[in-house]
């Protein structure tokens, strides 16, 4: 029984170390040759395998590129994930978009691979991850009030604009990637989805305004301007309701 055990882990550790230097061929043919030179007979010819040991192991040329986008992404996906948030979540969502761009321009073959071969259908689970860990920065953002966009529309925005800048300065020659005018693309997307005003100031400012229009409206009693507008008796009760609410 210690036998077969022995060999069942054998088994699954020489699986692993397969695919480790399959997965490590594949990211130095990236680095040489871009996504074009990502090819199931390249690869397993530089791993040093056949090519039904490949197929066994990643099922197909698109499992392995969804494999290989995870392996080259793991620095970036660490960076990101050990993130530490802070009292500001717009801060952390700009801080985010800075780790994102930084790793696209350092690492060319490895981003061109994640967003520049596009795949109708299937997002690589390393891309999945990112956005997912974006998606969270906004939440955190709506829930301190700071969000004036739905979470999946900022999300989208942000993934637009960061990888589109990204992939058209990948598209012009090395020398001439300047990077520079992307923080004002950063914030312009950014100021477009957030609030600049804490939560607590947009709360107060509410509230100001509402006990403002509160006073305009007066407390219905006499002359009512509301049902003078064309609201109905109930209706102009429960505007009063509402803005005593908001103005508290």
């Amino acid at each position: 029984m210690r036998s077969d055990l022995g060999s069942s882990e054998t088994g699954v550790e020489r699986r692993d170390q397969q695919q480790e230097a399959i997965l490590e061929a594949a990211a130095k043919l990236l680095t040489e040759h871009g996504p074009a030179g990502i090819s199931t007979r390249a690869v397993a010819t530089a791993a040093g395998v056949q090519t039904p040991a490949l197929y066994r192991l990643f099922g197909d040329k698109d499992g392995l590129l969804d494999a290989l986008g995870s392996y080259v992404f793991e620095s970036y996906l660490a960076e990101k994930r050990g993130l530490e948030p802070s009292e500001d979540a717009i801060e952390d969502i700009r801080r985010g978009w800075n780790i994102h761009v930084e790793f696209g321009l350092r690492n060319p073959a490895y981003y061109a691979l994640m967003y520049g071969n596009l795949r109708p259908g299937r997002r690589p689970a390393a891309a999945q991850e990112n956005g997912e860990i974006l998606r969270r920065l906004l939440e955190r953002a709506r829930e301190q009030g700071r969000l004036r966009v739905p979470v999946e529309t900022a999300a989208r925005a942000i993934e637009a604009s960061t990888t589109g800048a990204v992939l058209l300065l990948l598209a012009q020659p090395e020398d001439e990637r300047d990077p520079t005018p992307l923080t004002g693309l950063r914030d312009t997307v950014i100021d477009s989805i957030v609030s600049t005003e804490p939560a607590a100031d947009v709360r107060t400012r509410i509230a100001d305004r509402a006990q403002a229009l509160l006073a305009a409206v007066g407390d219905g009693r006499g002359a009512d301007p509301v049902v003078d507008a064309g609201f109905r008796a109930a209706e102009a009760a429960l505007l009063r309701d509402w803005l005593s609410i908001l103005s508290r």
